[in-house]
This record gives C-alpha cells, structure tokens and sequence, in this order.
C-alpha cells in the first residue's frame, strides 16, 4: 500500500430540505388552512479515527466528500427527510487543519474519536409555520439553509511510542527488523526508506510499544536539502527519541559531531523534540573501524553527561541492553 501522510480535500454539508407551500384540500373542507411540512437537515460530514486505515490514500484521490441534501417538505405537515451523515474513515493520528487559515480544528488521536468537520444545513419551515390571525393564507415557505463547506489539510502523525531517527544508512531499518516484525527495505545505499514504517516490539515481561523508523535525514535536511523533514512530524508523537549514530562512513567524522548535526536538524524542525527522552546509540561496531574508536567516543559523550550506547543491529551485540533501556524510559515517561 503506498504510504500516503498529507492529503488536501473539499467537504460540503448538505443543503437542507424546503418548506412546502400547500393548503389542505378535504370534502366538507371548504377553505383548508395552509399545511406545508418543513424540509429535512442536510447531513453531516464526519471523520472517525479507525485502525482500518492506516494512511489518507483514499483521501488523496477522492478530494471531494459532500454529504447529500435533507428532503422537501410536503402537504399534510410531512417533514421531508433528513438525510444520512456522510463518516469518512481516517487513520488514528489524523491532524485536521483548515486549509486557508492553518487552524488546527482536530486531533483524531484516539480510535473511534470523531469530529464534524461540515454541518449540514437545517431544513426550511414550510408556509403552515407562517399562519398567523392576520395572515391565514401564507403562500410563501422558507429554502432550506446550505451546509456547511470548507477546503481541508490532513496531516497524519504516526502513532508510536519510540522514534528512531538518524541520517541515511545509519542502520535504522535493520534496528527495526530485528527488534520487531516489520520488514522495511535493507541496502547499503542512502535512502532506502522512502516512507515510515512501524514495528511492535515485545522486551521481557513489559508491555509491548511500538517503533516508528523514519526516515533519514541529512544535515541541511530543514534547509530543503536531501528528503528535507517532511517526515519529522511522525515523531511529534513518541514519548522516546533512540538516535542511530553511524561513524563507518565517513573516517573524519565522530559520533559527538554526527549527534550535533543531528539534534541541529531536530531543533530547526521542532525545539520541542529535544526536550523528549533520548537514548543515544553509536551503530555498527562490529565492523573494525568504528569498535576501534568506541571507548573514545564514549568517554567524549560522557563528557557531556550523555551515555553513549554502543550496539551493532547487524549481529545484535547490545542490542538488548538499549530495548532494557528503551523499557525502562517509557516506564517512566
């Protein structure tokens, strides 16, 4: 399924019913008074956050949700129909904005949470509502009112309690594969995560929590640069940040400079996201070249009062230690 996070559509209540002119027209009832029923409500349009649907792909190619329109009132004082809501399923995590002012108008964070994004329009009062002792023949009714229509925003903010992030390579989808049974795509070129995946993770006897892999980015990325941050706002959510730091690729670098143009991306993007619970976590020691420079790099963080968790995702080496750790912060979050 192609993974869909924004989508832009149309919605339209609809329009109520009108009022009805008519006047009774019984044997023996010479001059009947007026009887006109009054419209229908036109129905609402309504989102509901259900786990059905895991993207707004739908929503991207059917821009327009309009609701239909209440029924026509008619004789005898018969209220035409209202007509049925229209719900439009969204994934949880649905962020809903007006489009032309950006206001936030909801949240669907919660399955089964709803919101009335477009009202319907109320029904017009047919002529029997305007009789009055001066004015007994009304021949005049009311139009039913239009609903109401708006152009939205969607935003989708995956629902996960941890985020890995980290530049490209930096070996965040192997962390989830082996961790969970998400399989996202593996190769040893930059990139290769195109859109989040998530993952489920059981540790031990604690509940199990759930991993989003994002991804990569690189520095420059809040500048345009690379894939840009496009992807960042999944992470909004999550009680835990684990940074993947990977060293292999480049011998000039080190894990406290790659941590810093990191955390740089981060705070262009959202200053809040530092202030989430972090596990930083030096990736790939199993090859020579990075395990040669562990215990310097982690004296250097720990300099910083950071702890350094060094790990390798390919052959699991203290992998289970950062899941223990990984536990141990959302318990406490």
């Amino acid at each position: 399924m192609k993974f869909v996070d924004e989508a832009k559509i149309f919605v339209k209540g609809g329009h109520g019913g009108a009022g009805c002119v008519s006047f009774r027209r019984e044997k023996f009832v010479p001059k009947g008074g007026p009887d006109g029923g009054d419209g229908g409500k036109g129905g609402d349009v309504i989102f509901r956050a259900s786990k059905s649907h895991h993207t707004l792909l739908d929503l991207k190619y059917q821009q327009h949700q309009v609701a239909k329109n209440g029924g026509h009132g008619s004789g005898n004082n018969r209220t035409g129909r209202s007509a049925v809501d229209l719900e439009v399923i969204v994934p949880p995590g649905t962020v809903v904005k007006d489009y032309e002012t950006g206001e936030i108008l909801a949240d669907l964070s919660e399955l089964g949470q709803t919101f009335i994004v477009a009202k319907g329009g109320i029904g017009g009062k047919g002529n029997a509502h305007f009789k009055t002792s001066t004015h007994q023949t009304p021949r005049f009714a009311q139009e039913g009112m239009d609903g109401e229509e708006r152009w939205l925003k969607m935003e989708l903010k995956l629902l996960a309690d941890v985020g890995l992030v980290g530049f490209p390579n930096a070996g965040k989808s192997t962390f989830i594969s082996r961790v969970s049974a998400a399989r996202p795509k593996i190769a040893d070129y930059p990139f290769t995560t195109l859109t989040p995946h998530l993952g489920v993770v059981k540790y031990a006897d604690a509940p199990s929590f759930v991993v989003a892999d994002i991804p990569g980015l690189i520095a420059g990325a809040h500048e345009g640069l690379g894939m840009g941050i496009q992807f960042l706002r999944h992470v909004e959510r999550t009680a835990l940040l684990v940074h993947l730091i990977d060293i292999s690729q480049d011998p000039h670098t080190n894990a406290w400079k790659n941590f810093t143009a990191l955390t740089l991306e981060l705070e262009s993007y959202n200053p809040q996201l530092l202030a989430k619970a972090q596990i930083v976590c030096l990736n790939k020691i199993d090859l020579p070249a990075v395990r040669e420079k562990v215990k310097k790099s982690v004296a250097q963080f720990q300099k910083k009062g950071i702890i350094l968790h060094p790990f390798s995702a390919a052959t699991g080496e203290g992998l289970q230690d950062i899941l223990g750790k990984i536990v141990t912060l959302l318990n406490n979050t």
